[in-house]
């Protein structure tokens, strides 16, 4: 057995009973022809010592605050939906542009271009504890360029997101990543642990994402989720396979000072 695993195993079986025990059902969500989704989830402290220039969550200590205990929402993405196809658009292109290529994208920050979104008071304050970019605004980016096009109700989807964050963040995978902050970890140990947490196999549905020199800062995680399976996350059936990222074979673990 893998040194890092032992002191885990109990502490997945704790943290996967309490999952199950204390998270609401999610809901299904509306789905225009499209597979699957990328739940991509970012390690804040990464992801703010990577930028030249750090925005507002990462400058701040208030909006920091907590982030370093587990992930923190990036985005919940649908894959190449059908009728974009269709129109000869490429997955990359996709990616790239998404509902921008129906509605393009407007000039200057959508903090200007883009009203708040009509979420209930309850689900905003769990949006903003579990995505500190809200203070730059990258809900209403996110929502208008992955999810605004494909008839997916604002409230439904972030209230999708934020359970599924949560049910992560619940895992011995979150657990892993957080007890190792400030030191590095190899590469496979990560994936390993995800294994760990969600079933053997499963790590093929886990790509990870690192910045600066050599690809060693880890900044973000991205899971494979089958959009007809959405509610039973994180069952290992409802994971679906991701490309590999390009993180070293040694990755550091940031941590805020």
């Amino acid at each position: 057995m893998r040194a890092w695993c032992r002191p885990l195993l109990g502490l997945a079986a704790v943290l996967l009973a309490s999952l199950a025990l204390a998270q609401e059902p999610l809901e299904a969500l509306p789905a225009e022809g499209f597979d699957h989704y990328t739940l991509a989830l970012t390690w804040h402290p990464g992801f703010c010592e990577s930028r030249s220039r750090p925005p507002r969550e990462c400058r701040e200590a208030d909006l920091r605050e907590g982030a370093e205990r587990g992930f923190v929402l990036h985005g919940l993405w649908p894959s190449l939906p059908e009728r974009f196809a269709e129109r000869g658009i490429n997955r990359r292109r996709w990616w790239q542009e998404g509902c921008f290529l129906e509605t393009p994208r407007p000039d200057g920050s959508f903090c200007r271009a883009h009203p708040p979104l009509g979420l209930p008071a309850p689900l905003g304050e769990a949006l903003d504890a579990t995505m500190p970019g809200r203070a730059s605004c990258l809900d209403r980016y996110q929502y208008a360029k992955h999810a605004a096009c494909l008839a997916l109700p604002e409230a439904a989807y972030f209230s999708a997101s934020v359970a599924l964050v949560e049910r992560v963040n619940a895992s011995a995978f979150s657990a892993f990543v957080t007890l190792n902050q400030g030191g590095e970890v190899g590469r496979n140990d990560l994936i390993n642990a995800f294994e760990a947490a969600f079933g053997e196999g499963t790590g093929r549905a886990l790509r990870l994402e690192c910045r600066g020199r050599g690809n060693r800062l880890l900044t973000e995680v991205r899971i494979g989720i089958a959009t007809e399976r959405l509610t039973q996350f994180p069952a290992a059936e409802s994971l679906v396979r991701q490309d590999r990222g390009r993180c070293a074979t040694r990755v550091r673990i940031a941590t805020f000072d």
